[in-house]
Parts: structure tokens; C-alpha cells; sequence
């Protein structure tokens, strides 16, 4: 049994259009992330000598300034996300289920 409503959602050209640009960000964002995390880790392994250099005469090594950018790489990736799923994302599904309703 299906319901016709959402049958008819399903083959709304703004559901697939929808479908396809929220899964297009979320992979471009998942490929850069796991780029960004899969660096720094393989920064770690090969090339320690790098990150344990001090920055300047105090004890704080570029490793660390290193991490907390990826940390923040994360938050704003994340901020992408929702202020496109919060813009386009939800007009676009507002007029879907407008147009399904009637």
C-alpha cells in the first residue's frame, strides 16, 4: 500500500531537485571533511618533526594551532550546512508540500 500523497511528493521535480542538491552538499562537505581529518592524521604519522616545532620561543608547537583549525574547519562546514538546509533546503521544501497539498 502506498499513500498517493506521498507518491505524488516523490515525483515532485522540486523533491528530486531537493534530493539531489542536498546529497550533492552533503557529500562535497563529507569528501572535504574526510580530507581535512585523514590529513591531519597522516601529518601526525609521517612528518611529527613538523608539528613538534615550537612556535616562536614558547612551548607551543604548530601542531597545535594545526588541530584546533581542523576543530574549527568542522564548526564552519557544519554552519554550510545548516544555513543552506535552513534557506534553500526548507523553501524549497515548504513549496513542494504547498504543491502536494492541493
Amino acid at each position: 500500500m502506498s499513500d498517493p500523497v506521498v507518491d505524488k511528493i516523490q515525483r515532485h521535480p522540486k523533491y528530486l531537485e531537493l534530493r539531489a542538491k542536498r546529497n550533492r552538499l552533503g557529500v562535497f562537505l563529507t569528501i572535504l571533511m574526510l580530507i581535512v581529518y585523514y590529513g591531519y592524521i597522516a601529518l601526525i604519522a609521517f612528518n611529527k618533526p613538523f608539528l613538534a616545532q615550537p612556535i616562536g620561543a614558547g612551548v607551543t608547537s604548530v601542531g597545535i594551532p594545526i588541530g584546533m583549525g581542523v576543530i574549527i574547519f568542522t564548526i564552519v562546514i557544519t554552519g554550510i550546512y545548516v544555513r543552506r538546509a535552513n534557506g534553500e533546503f526548507d523553501t524549497l521544501t515548504k513549496e513542494i508540500l504547498k504543491d502536494a497539498s492541493k
